[in-house]
């Protein structure tokens, strides 16, 4: 599906931040010696970075998007996964960081259909050994 321009190259440059000590800075299409660690302390192949802010990429206020991505965490943690709070940041400003989390062990179809279930445009998948890829799930 096509997605705008702006919004895709936003999506492509973000920062998908795993709070920590330090801080793990997910980047598409580098693969990341420190996710493949996470990954491996849980047993798991795969996850995924989701959020359930700004639905259709369309900004919301702080509030509303605190609401949904506490609901998107706690579907994610209800259904078994490992969960880990962050935040996506622009690193040119242009968008406020939004609340996300990074689903420990969940499948490339389950994913999809939570980003899609939140009104996402786009995902990030994560697979052992591999970059992160930019998965997008439609219009926006």
């Amino acid at each position: 599906m096509r997605l705008d321009p702006e919004l895709l190259e936003a999506y492509r440059c973000a920062l998908y931040v795993v709070y920590g000590a330090p801080d793990l800075v997910i980047r598409i299409g580098e693969r990341n010696a420190a996710l493949d660690a996470l990954l491996d302390e849980d047993g798991a192949d795969t996850a995924a970075y989701l959020t359930a802010a700004n639905p259709n990429g369309e900004l919301q206020d702080e509030t509303a998007n605190e609401v949904s991505c506490s609901a998107l965490h706690q579907a994610l943690a209800d259904a078994g996964y490992t969960c880990f709070a962050g935040e996506g940041r622009d690193p040119a400003g242009h968008w406020p960081a939004e609340p996300s989390v990074l689903a420990v062990g969940i499948s490339r179809r389950e994913a999809t259909v939570m980003g899609r279930s939140y009104e996402q445009s786009a995902i990030v998948f994560i697979e052992h050994g591999n970059a992160p890829e930019l998965v997008i799930l439609g219009c926006a």
